[in-house]
């Protein structure tokens, strides 16, 4: 089996290729990637010599290159990660995410159209439902909520999304969609709040909260991610969304405080900023039709996985300060 991973030297692409080729040591993987500053082609040096992966530097907007890759490798599964993903980005240039999010998919599902494939499987993000008020914590998304994203980033990927279920319906494309909530764990890059804090409080920085850090958020530990994705793609119905939740709610400014104990770092390094503009208050992501139908749930609690997390910035400090250096 040939699967292409698009954007798979970003960081949940690159912890999915590790996994698959654990997981499955007869697939051959291709990464797909136009290395962007978050995509970093050191993160796979661990894979780059074994003879069932090869890496591809192309963007997927473009169509011939795109092709080109289809035609060699004859792929059986196209998994889609590559995004423009930092909200703060999108609200400071739109453009970008419109052209990468939503027209790169469209190239991509042409090229699975022209060539053939098995499954075509679009990674979204619990974004696309908007959020939820912070004083109804019985309220979750479910694959019914309907889509109100609130940001440019999460309006590319509803639009993504919405034409991913259109290639379904009007050309019969073999696709599945997941939505998952916020991803942390190792190769994430530093822009993001966890290895932000990490890194900052490591290097004795100001820690930067929006607001009060009130806002709340479900966290998804990357490998269990991986794993939600891989069962979707291989006995998942086609044509189905798939809501890939962490089960673990956190305020922002729990975890920069738990961060900040973790490291031995004192409070006071906590600075308040500005809010973002069209700041969501909470997201919290029902898992239950994913565990109904193919048995999954997160297997990692948010306190075990953020020691996980914390230690493997402790460890390669190497990796985020080139790649910070880079940006």
């Amino acid at each position: 089996m040939t699967v292409i991973v698009t954007g798979g030297a970003g960081f949940i692409g690159s912890n999915f290729i590790f996994y698959m080729l654990k997981a499955h040591p007869d697939c051959h993987v291709v990464c797909l990637d136009k290395l962007t500053y978050a995509g970093n082609l050191s993160t796979l040096e661990p894979v780059m010599d074994k003879p069932n992966f090869r890496f591809v530097k192309a963007d997927i907007c473009d169509r011939e290159a795109v092709y080109r890759l289809f035609e060699e490798e004859n792929p059986d599964i196209v998994v889609n990660f590559a995004a423009e993903s930092h909200v703060d980005r999108s609200i400071e240039n739109p453009g970008i995410f419109l052209q990468t999010n939503i027209m790169g998919t469209a190239v991509l599902m042409d090229a699975c159209r022209k060539f053939g494939i098995r499954r075509y499987h679009q990674v979204s993000t619990d974004e696309v439902y908007g959020d939820l008020p912070l004083d109804r914590r019985d309220l979750l998304f479910t694959e019914e909520t309907p889509l109100r994203p609130s940001s440019p980033y999460s309006s590319s990927k509803a639009a993504a999304d919405l034409l991913v279920m259109a290639y379904r319906r009007t050309y019969g494309l073999p696709v599945t969609v997941s939505r998952c909530s916020n991803n942390y764990g190792p190769y994430q890059f530093t822009e993001k709040l966890i290895p932000l804090m990490i890194t900052n409080a490591l290097n004795d920085k100001p820690l930067p909260v929006y607001g009060r850090g009130e806002n709340v958020r479900d966290w998804l530990y990357v490998e269990d991610h991986c794993e939600a994705i891989d069962l979707v793609i291989r006995k998942g119905r086609v044509g189905e969304i798939y809501n890939i939740g962490g089960c673990g709610e956190m305020r922002n400014i729990d975890i920069v405080r738990l961060i900040c104990k973790e490291l031995g770092k004192p409070e006071s390094l906590i600075t308040y900023v500005a809010d973002r503009k069209g700041h969501d208050l909470r997201y919290a992501v029902d898992p239950a039709k994913i565990h109904r139908e193919l048995g999954w749930l997160p297997e990692t609690k948010f306190a075990d996985g953020i020691k996980k997390t914390i230690k493997w910035y402790l460890d390669n400090r190497g990796w985020w300060e080139s790649h910070q250096r880079r940006v």
